[in-house]
């Protein structure tokens, strides 16, 4: 039977990624995003998973903090969606994990790297085929970088080739992909063959109980929902405000000629968008108006 369940859904990746007792899952995560000289061989989970998290249909970022045996400070959280100032965000998050980890009195030598790490269901950068960007300070003139301080990682899972004759020599970066992005639609032990690695057995185990325990497979199609209603708001939000733009732009050329035709000088394009659709439909009424009583009286 397959495994019916995407980790991308926010139970799934915090009950996966989130748990104490899932940390080697976490290492192997980070490790395969952050490639470091030294990998991460500890960690400690700093918001551990919870149902109480869970407790409404509301759907919010439930992002992993964690620290590691390097002093380094981790934020990881999955994304479905792209709204505007997620970037900011981001960094936002590593800034603030890193001006908080000093206390009064504490020297500023002994501030490690604050990152924050976006994995994405979607593009982020639709322009780039890169699927992993990592943003640092840096002077890009020189070459020099200012190190353990703030570091940005965004991971687009769509963006990777992956296919499943070749998924087994894949990256690991590669082989979490697949796993986010195809793991519903395996069976546990096909997933386990092609995934052999300790970090993703226990990964897979994980899903497939919550495929099996009747709490958490309600717990998910709760979640699957929240998560898809959220999309469907957006979606019919863009195309609403595209429609709108549409019509606005028609009502702020007919202005513009109608000015015109009475021998005013046309109002700005910018000026008209700045309006609402009803003050442009009165204002094209308006100018109708003035227009016929014209042409009535000449």
């Amino acid at each position: 039977m397959l495994l019916g369940i995407k980790p991308t859904v926010d139970f799934v990746f915090k009950k996966v990624f989130g748990s104490p007792e899932n940390i080697p899952v976490l290492i192997g995560l980070l490790n395969a995003i952050l490639k470091l000289v030294h990998p991460i061989v500890h960690a400690e989970i700093l918001n551990p998973f919870s149902y109480q998290e869970f407790a409404d249909d509301k759907l919010v970022v439930l992002d992993i903090r964690a620290r590691d045996s390097a002093g380094r400070w981790l934020n990881i959280e999955m994304q479905v969606t792209v709204f505007a100032g997620l970037l900011q965000r981001l960094v936002d998050y590593a800034c603030t994990m890193y001006v908080n980890q000093l206390d009064p009195g504490q020297n500023y030598a002994d501030l490690r790297s604050a990152i924050s790490i976006c994995l994405l269901n979607t593009r982020l950068f639709r322009e780039d085929t890169m699927p992993h960007h990592r943003f640092r300070l840096a002077d890009p003139e020189h070459a020099v970088e200012v190190s353990d301080s703030i570091e940005v990682h965004t991971v687009e899972l769509t963006k990777y080739n992956l296919q499943e004759e070749t998924i087994y020599s894949a990256s690991a970066i590669e082989q979490w992909a697949f796993f986010f992005l195809f793991a519903d639609g395996h069976e546990p032990e096909r997933l386990r063959a092609l995934l052999p690695g300790v970090e993703f057995q226990q990964a897979i185990s994980v899903v497939e109980a919550i495929a099996a325990k009747t709490e958490d497979r309600m717990m998910y199609d709760q979640r699957l929902k929240a998560q898809r209603d959220y999309q469907w708001g957006l979606d019919s939000a863009r195309e609403e405000g595209r429609e709108e733009g549409l019509e606005k732009g028609k009502a702020v050329g007919k202005i513009q000629i109608l000015q015109e035709l009475l021998g005013e000088q046309p109002s700005s394009t910018a000026s008209l968008r700045e309006r609402t659709l009803g003050e442009l439909s009165a204002m094209l009424a308006h100018l109708q108006q003035r227009l016929r009583s014209r042409q009535v009286c000449s």
